[in-house]
């Protein structure tokens, strides 16, 4: 499912990637895949921002603001049945909500 388009926090740094797969494996959207002997994203709006990907990598080649953000706000309304809201107004896309 994607989310809203454009606002995951979502970074790999290919410098960093050893090639392992471990994020790739873990990743419960398939946002990530191998390329070669690296990983790549393959869709960054797949991104729940759930943060499996950088906890299970060790050699720090992703970062995710996990548990924040549009994804979240999504992803909680669904749970509680309400309208998302991550105050995506411009205040809040200067901080990095959105």
């Amino acid at each position: 499912m994607k989310y809203l388009l454009g606002v995951s926090t979502l970074e790999l740094f290919s410098d960093k990637c050893k090639g392992c797969g471990t994020c790739v494996e873990v990743c419960p959207h398939g946002v990530l895949a191998m390329s070669g002997k690296r990983a790549i994203i393959v869709d960054r709006d797949y991104c729940m921002e759930c943060g499996a990907c950088m906890t299970n990598c060790g050699f720090g080649a992703l970062h995710v603001n996990k548990g924040v953000g549009c994804a979240t706000a999504i992803i909680n309304s669904m749970i509680s049945g309400g309208e998302p809201t991550c105050d995506c107004s411009a205040d809040a896309k200067k901080t990095g909500c959105c």
